[in-house]
């Protein structure tokens, strides 16, 4: 009956470890992904304002068109570039996250 407890006890903390882990793992994920974010809506904010100052000086209705035709393409490729990056990110994020749980999970399949 010793023996059986023992076992017990060793499969909860195995099993407590994996979720530590993945918890870990779930957290530098999400920190890199905020980052991400960051670094895009900084980026994003300073070529709004940077197309804004260029529409101020526009001689023309022509160069207003193009200076926000060239803007809204390129707003709408990086937009696009980045959702599929932070996409990537979030799948990363959950096989790292579990792979502790798979660890475990095959020991005591084993």
């Amino acid at each position: 009956m010793l023996k059986g407890f023992e076992e017990f006890q060793k499969v909860g903390k195995d099993g407590f470890d994996a979720a530590v882990k993945s918890f870990g793992e779930m957290n530098k994920g999400f920190q890199a992904i905020a980052a991400e974010v960051t670094d895009y809506s900084k980026k994003a904010f300073e070529d709004g304002t940077r197309a804004f100052e260029q529409l101020i000086g526009a001689k023309s209705v022509e160069q207003a068109v193009e200076i926000q035709s060239t803007y809204a393409k390129k707003a709408y490729d990086t937009y696009i570039a980045e959702m599929s990056k932070i996409g990537e990110m979030y799948a990363g994020l959950a096989r790292d996250a579990y792979k502790p749980v798979e660890t475990a999970l095959s020991k005591k399949v084993s």
